[in-house]
């Protein structure tokens, strides 16, 4: 065994322990009070394994992005709510490595996050842009002797209030054009957080994401200093899908196990009996089956397309394929999901027995609110009018 591959085994290995052991019997508590999954949190920190993916010289584990995936998937089949914190803090700290440009501040603070296992959320979405990542109302604003101030007015902000620290998209300056974008990392004593909603919604409830107004005061060598543009296109939404797809398969893998688990016990009660629950389930394997191969496609051309020529991921033909995967991999988890439902029937509809799939429907359902399926369509519309080879 090599030594990536030893790397990547124990790392999986302590997600799939914490999934077992602490994720997945918090799952419905997490659910029913829509309460930070923080026990979850503690037990990844406690393991190293909010650095994973941090390169060994800057003092992280330096996980393949396969097991990467591998773990949102693990963590996925236990507790949605979990999965997506996971995936989202590692979106995060995968932008920073993928595009440190020999920052000397931004190595400094990912040894920092190796030793301290700290929390990065994410301030992407806007007011007033439609739900357009891609433009920014607000901008780094220069206060003198060397730091900058922002205001920005964000729908959601996933676990804000806790994480360590913020990585937020802003125009460069106040003088910037809405795409010309910068991110900044800000600790939490450099922001302050102003709620603007409450947070009791349909699925997703442990991700505890209301609306904020953030307000920061930081250094300005806490810029990324490669542009957003590039950092949307090679690294913040490829990635974001395909984590986020391993995630909903892993949900939608727990919604079948259960509907298999429950044909199972009905055969065992009436051995020899014809079970209508059987053929639906075959249907339903069939449907997981479809969603696994496009998560597991897309998980193998974004490695590829980064190990040979990480610009292949800014071309047209690329950025529609991975819109695609996301569209496809949203629709499909609630089809599973309510499929699982229908086998199962009113034991799958209840809360208290072991093959509800409740949860399991109400997470997949924020799958295709998350960047709206709808922004990624005109996107797409707009890209099949001008690419030349799709």
């Amino acid at each position: 065994m090599s030594v990536a591959t030893d790397r990547d085994g124990l790392f999986l290995a302590a997600v799939r322990a914490i999934a077992d052991d602490v994720a997945g019997p918090l799952a419905d508590e997490v659910d029913r009070d829509a309460r930070f999954p923080v026990e979850t949190v503690d037990a990844l920190r406690a393991q190293g394994l909010l650095s994973a993916f941090v390169p060994e010289e800057l003092g992280g584990a330096g996980v393949s992005f396969d097991a990467l995936a591998t773990a949102c998937f693990e963590l996925g089949r236990r507790c949605g709510a979990s999965a997506m914190v996971f995936a989202m803090h590692q979106i995060q700290v995968a932008t920073i490595v993928r595009h440190l440009d020999d920052a000397p501040w931004f190595e400094g603070y990912l040894r920092e996050l190796g030793e301290q296992q700290r929390l990065i959320a994410s301030v992407t979405s806007e007011v007033g842009t439609g739900g357009d990542m891609a433009r920014s109302i607000a901008a780094v604003t220069p206060a003198g002797d060397g730091r900058a101030t922002f205001e920005k007015q964000a729908p959601t902000v996933s676990y804000g209030r806790y994480a360590d620290d913020l990585l937020t998209t802003l125009r460069r300056s106040p003088e910037a054009e809405p795409g010309d974008q910068v991110c900044v990392l800000t600790r939490g004593e450099q922001h302050a957080l102003e709620p603007t909603g409450t947070w009791d919604p349909l699925g997703m409830r442990g991700t505890c994401s209301p609306g904020n107004i953030v307000r920061a005061e930081f250094p300005v060598e806490q810029i990324l200093p490669t542009g957003f543009a590039k950092v949307m296109n090679e690294s913040m939404v490829p990635i974001s899908h395909i984590l986020w797809s391993h995630l909903w398969l892993g949900i939608a893998s727990d919604a079948f196990a259960r509907a298999r688990a429950f044909v199972r016990a009905a055969a065992r009660r009436k051995p020899g009996e014809p079970l209508p629950a059987a053929i639906r389930l075959s249907e339903l394997m069939s449907e997981l089956s479809l969603l696994r191969a496009e998560v597991s496609s897309g998980l193998r051309e974004f490695v590829d397309a980064s190990a040979e020529d990480r610009t292949r991921l800014s071309q047209m033909a690329t950025i529609l394929r991975f819109n695609n995967l996301k569209i496809a991999a949203s629709e499909q988890t609630p089809r599973v999901c309510q499929a699982a439902l229908g086998v199962c029937g009113i034991v799958g509809f209840k809360n208290d027995t072991p093959f509800s799939v409740g949860r399991h429907v109400r997470d997949s359902l924020s799958a295709s609110l998350m960047v709206a399926n709808e922004r990624i369509h005109q996107t797409n519309a707009t890209l099949l009018l001008i690419a030349k080879d799709v």
